[in-house]
Formats: C-alpha cells, structure tokens, sequence
C-alpha cells in the first residue's frame, strides 16, 4: 500500500471511530472548538522553484493534476492583483517543484479557484477582488469570469462578461468545479456586505446555464461567501460557506442533505480518492472575529462521516488580516499545499 492510501486508511478508520463518538451529531453553530488534534505534518517551505526574481503574490488558486503528481497553482502576479502585469499568474510544477508551463498573462484580475478536469482541462476563476479596505478598484470592463485552458494554455472557453454583472453570471465567482459528467458548478459572492451577491451556479460542459440558486443572508438556503467547491466520491457537492462559518452538502441539483460546523470558517476544501476532506481556515479567530475560540489552520477529516482527526495550526496567534492557508489541495504521495493570500506564499505539508 503506498503512503498515500495508508495514511487515506488510517485517517479514515480514525474518522470512524470518532463518529462513533457523535462527531456528525454534535455539529452545530454553536459546537466547541476543535483545535486540539494531532499535527502529523511537517511543513516545507521554499519547495516550488519560481523563475530567477520571480517571487509568490497573493494564492488562494491551487489544485493537482489528474494523475495526483502535478500542481497547479494560479497566483497574482507576484502581488494582490494582475492588473496591469505581464506576468503568467498560471503556473504547473512536477513533483520536485519543477516550473514545467506557465501561461495566462493579460487575461485576469485576481485569479482566485482553479480546477483540473478529467481532460486535463484548467480551469481558472477571476473574482476580481483585488485588495482589502484601501484597494483600488479593479479596472472597469475586465474579471468576475471563468476560464477554461487547455492543458498547454489554449484557451478553450470563457464564462461571464468581462466587468461583471449583479444581475447575471457573475459578480466577484470563487470556485469553479466540473463534475465528472462534464456539468459545471461556480459559487459567486465574496462579499459580506449588506445587499452582497451570493449564489451557486450550475452550466451544460458547453456553457449552457441550466439553474441558478440561492441567495445572500444566513438561513439554511442561504449563502454568506460559497467561497469553495468539492465533491465526493458519491458525487456529493460540499460548498465552504465561509462567513456563515460552515459547510454545506448538497446533491447536483442543489438540495440540501447536511450541514456541517466542524471545520470551522472554510476558505478552501479539498476531497482526496478515499474520501478524507481538507478543510482550510484562513479567518477564523482574531481575523474575521467571529468563532473566536477557534484557530486558523488546515483541518482534516472524513468526507463520509464528518470526523475531524487532524489539524495543522496556523503559526500566525493573531494577525490582523487573512492568515494561514485559504485554498489546499493535496497530491498522490499524501502531501498538502497550502495557497495562501496574505503571506504570498505556497507551503508544502509533507506527512513522515
């Protein structure tokens, strides 16, 4: 068995047993926190080689390959925003972190999700939102859209108008994920802001809109920040409702099956082969002050049962901004990688 499926196994068994517990039922806004778990992870850092005087922006965009070896990574440019750069913000390493393609340059703001099809399609989100209190706005007539590239760069499709729309398809998307039938679902609405813009959307693998749903608040149907996108191996859709401080389970056409609080403030989620679930909270405590009794960090768990068995801190106690990672994904050989915004940086977790 390789490292991989055994640490897969262990986390899952881990989870099973601590469902028996009542780690699913317990789960509620008002839960205790869960930050006193094991950290079986070291982290690496400096592991990806960037080109000569090239050195992170801001990351949320990262993901893996088809085949579990390659990342992907969507950066901004060595900034908070590709404005104005010709720098590509769209990067792919082998599995030494060897620099292997990089395109995209001139097309986006703020690439914030990215995803890798089962055609080894590359997807890319520009939510635009390209800085905190202060920012300048973005340029008028360009973001709010959805690329589709080919594995080489060609790019293949483009979803949404450039400059945005509050009406229509789109306004600040995060994440964007195609389901193995080739449908494709986007989470839209980055900010908490009376009268936000906040809905899920699912398209044909053409492009055709088949429905929309949901809107801004902080009722069950509702959504505060969808912030990020996965599926399960039942084909399950998890959505990180972010500043609603959860997890929400839905199946393709958008039904609600569950709702989950045990992962805290989710920034970034990813759904490995066996089922285990990594959870990124970049806002939770003296961030975003809400759960305040909670820490930053990277938890992971069972997609199937809802167990929490793991949890990488964030080192940063209290910063006063966006911290830790905001997008993970996690490759063939068990390791993780962190996107993170505020620290421009993208970490390595590798489990001995």
């Amino acid at each position: 068995m390789s490292r991989a499926a055994s640490f897969g196994a262990i986390a899952l068994a881990l989870a099973c047993g601590a469902a028996s517990l009542g780690a699913q039922s317990t789960s509620s806004p008002t839960m205790p926190a869960v930050n006193d778990l094991p950290n079986p992870y070291r982290t690496i850092e400096g592991w990806a080689k960037l080109p000569e005087g090239r050195t992170w922006g801001s990351t949320s965009a990262v993901t893996i390959d088809r085949d579990g070896t390659h990342v992907w990574v969507a950066e901004r440019c060595g900034a908070n925003s590709c404005a104005g750069s010709d720098l590509d913000p769209i990067l792919e390493f082998d599995e030494h972190g060897n620099l292997v393609r990089h395109f995209g340059a001139g097309l986006m703001l703020a690439p914030h999700g990215i995803f890798v099809d089962r055609d080894e399609n590359v997807w890319v989100v520009d939510c635009a939102c390209t800085g905190g209190r202060g920012a300048p706005p973005p340029p008028a007539g360009k973001g709010h859209q959805i690329f589709k590239f080919s594995h080489d760069g060609k790019l293949l499709m483009t979803l949404g108008a450039p400059g945005g729309s509050r009406d229509s398809a789109f306004w600040q998307p995060n994440a964007v994920l195609v389901a193995p039938n080739g449908d494709i679902f986007v989470a839209e609405g980055h900010s908490s802001a009376p009268n936000s813009v906040a809905r899920l959307f699912k398209f044909s693998n053409s492009g055709k809109l088949i429905k929309q749903w949901g809107q801004f608040g902080a009722g069950p149907d509702d959504w505060n920040q969808p912030h990020a996108l996965a599926m399960d191996s039942r084909g399950r859709l998890f959505v990180g409702d972010r500043a609603n401080n959860r997890i929400k389970i839905l199946d393709q056409d958008g039904a609600l099956l569950d709702t989950w609080y045990q992962f805290s403030r989710p920034s970034g989620i990813y759904i490995d082969a066996h089922d285990s679930i990594y959870v990124a909270d970049s806002e939770s405590g003296s961030v975003a002050r809400t759960r305040t009794g909670w820490k930053r960090g990277i938890r992971i768990g069972s997609a199937r049962t809802g167990a929490v068995v793991a949890f990488i801190p964030d080192p940063a106690v209290n910063p006063p901004s966006t911290s830790s990672a905001e997008g993970v994904a996690v490759d063939a050989a068990g390791h993780i990688y962190g996107a993170e915004v505020g620290q421009r940086d993208v970490k390595r977790y590798e489990h001995p």
